[in-house]
């Protein structure tokens, strides 16, 4: 696991296994990520999602406590994944980091509780599948804009963006601050501290 910069946010790369009949390779393994990381995923529910390219999903973040720590990969084609920091106080606030996630890598990407997370699907179609820590809970999730120039994610420019009803809808990370609707750093800290193993 390697950091992306933004405390975390970290980017597992596998070693891939090939031969004539193809590839294998292990994308999650409980022990090993515990060890590493200092943080246990209990995996509370798994998400597929196939994409057309340009889609952009996010940016979502859930409540915290209990929040929703996601382990991202892309099994078909490919996506920008990007992880935002939307912790109220937090020292890199607003910051953000992006990461290609693909079929070819098989990169895969952790995002802890109170981080956001959005991803653009950069081939004609594009399967993420993400291990999520807590089920969806739509009184509990929220979303900013993911073309606010306040975040400025860089999202390549030569891709129409092609946005949800309610993430064209989502509100700047200035208004969603104003609007208290984004996880203070201190609670964030709180829930890591209950993931240690």
């Amino acid at each position: 696991m390697e950091s992306l910069g933004i405390d975390g946010a970290w980017v597992f790369t596998p070693r891939i296994y090939r031969d004539n009949r193809g590839s294998f390779l292990e994308w999650y393994r409980a022990a090993g990520f515990s060890a590493e990381l200092g943080h246990v995923l209990e995996v509370a529910q798994a998400n597929c999602s196939v994409s057309a390219r340009g889609v952009v999903r996010g940016i979502h973040v859930a409540d915290v406590p209990p929040g929703q720590a996601k382990y991202v990969t892309c099994v078909n084609g490919a996506v920008l994944d990007v992880a935002v920091d939307l912790r109220e106080g937090s020292p890199s606030f607003g910051r953000w980091r992006a990461v290609q996630l693909d079929d070819e890598t098989r990169r895969a990407l952790f995002i802890s509780e109170g981080l956001g997370h959005a991803f653009m699907a950069l081939s004609d179609r594009a399967t993420v599948l993400y291990l999520c820590s807590t089920p969806y809970a739509p009184s509990r999730e929220h979303g900013v804009h993911p073309l606010d120039p306040g975040i400025g994610i860089a999202w390549p420019e030569n891709i129409e963006v092609v946005l949800s009803d309610k993430d064209a809808a989502a509100p700047s990370l200035e208004e969603a601050r104003s609007a208290r609707l984004l996880p203070d750093y201190g609670d964030c800290l709180a829930q890591a501290a209950r993931q240690k193993p």
